[in-house]
């Protein structure tokens, strides 16, 4: 029987012999006339719905006369056990995002589609933060043959941290190599030479509309915030690159001075190369049509290109990540069947290794902790 079944019943009884129409229970139990229709139709039922229909029934039995025989055959027991199965059920409740609390957790991740917090419980909507105990990051000295582009990052992250300038920055180019994990490794690096002094935001892409929202959060606190969208980039029929624009530069209330943007992308200014080629071919003023949609890409002060590794390289990250987790082997030929990891997968990068080292500790019986 389902949780919505067994308050059902309770329900029931309690209306029978109360003499009670549905509708006037649900008005004066939850102050929705259409509660119990609901029930019957197969809906759910919040925790805090729940509590109220409760507490409404002990009330009643509380006060005796034919309600409080009715009070009685709603087991508290049973109602518990509904209340509690919900909460199990239930999203992940919201956790403290205090980002101006040097001991709280340093990374969050913004879900437009989730109620924002209220006294009362959760608003209609809003969005909210949830905060993320452990974030799945690469340690920075793990990262090889991109040591320029760490350099320049991490210089301007560590700047920003200092609460000096700092530009809005783009790693592009291409897949598996380390574009999402130098700026999750970056952060870490900051973090632990200055706690408390940078938080990580994620936006996810399809959440890019609720920025504007986000950036009013953040502009009341007093911490830096790193705001990181990983795999940024628009198809021809998405015009939400327009209000991205705005909220970077170009909008009369600017991007916060506590907020720097970075976004990770395969694409050098985020459109796909048929959607300005067409641009050129159909527009009235070709140059006018294509600057609009480069134009988002300019709202980046610092453009960090990333490239396929070589053969060297990509045994280098395989050997650093054989030496970090002890799956060290005699009897192991790591180049060669690094190497044949590689050609199977049709790629030589850092993604490609780090699934290489999943596989071998699998083999060997050996966590990656």
């Amino acid at each position: 029987m389902s949780i919505s079944s067994d308050l059902l019943r309770e329900i029931d009884a309690f209306v029978r012999r109360a003499g009670m129409a549905p509708t006037t229970f649900g008005r004066l139990a939850a102050n929705d006339g259409k509660l119990v229709a609901r029930l019957r139709s197969g809906k759910g039922i919040t925790t805090r719905t729940v509590e109220k229909v409760q507490a409404y029934m002990r009330a009643r039995g509380d006060r005796g006369g034919p309600e409080a025989a009715v009070a009685g055959e709603a087991d508290p027991e049973i109602l518990n056990r509904i209340a509690g199965a919900l909460e199990r059920l239930a999203p992940t409740p919201w956790q403290s995002a205090d980002l101006d609390d040097a001991d709280a957790l340093d990374a969050f991740v913004w879900h437009a589609d989730l109620p924002s917090p209220t006294e009362a419980g959760f608003a209609k909507a809003g969005g909210r933060l949830e905060a993320v105990a452990n974030v799945n990051r690469v340690e920075i000295f793990l990262l090889k043959g991109i040591d320029d582009q760490m350099d320049l990052l991490l210089d301007n992250t560590r700047r920003f941290a200092n609460g000096l300038a700092a530009n809005n920055a783009l790693l592009w180019g291409a897949r598996g190599t380390g574009k999402s994990s130098l700026v999750k490794a970056v952060h870490a690096k900051i973090a632990a030479d200055k706690p408390g002094s940078l938080a990580l935001v994620e936006i996810h892409r399809e959440d890019i509309t609720s920025l504007p929202k986000l950036l009013s959060i953040l502009r009341q606190k007093e911490r830096q915030c790193l705001l990181f969208c990983d795999d940024l980039s628009f198809e021809g029929s998405d015009a939400s690159f327009k209000s991205l624009k705005t909220v970077l530069e170009g909008g009369i209330e600017g991007r916060p001075a506590n907020v720097l943007f970075y976004a990770t992308s395969n694409r050098r200014h985020l459109m796909p190369r048929e959607m300005i080629d067409n641009e050129r071919s159909t527009a009235i003023n070709p140059a006018e049509a294509v600057e609009e949609k480069v134009s988002l890409s300019d709202r980046f002060g610092l453009w960090i290109g990333f490239h396929n590794c070589d053969q060297e390289t990509y045994f280098a990250i395989v050997e650093g990540y054989v030496k970090h987790f002890g799956l060290d082997d005699p009897a192991l030929d790591l180049t060669g069947e690094a190497n044949e990891w590689a050609v199977t997968r049709g790629a030589r990068s850092g993604r490609v290794a780090w699934q290489f080292i999943q596989d071998l500790a699998g083999r060997l019986g050996k966590p990656l902790n």
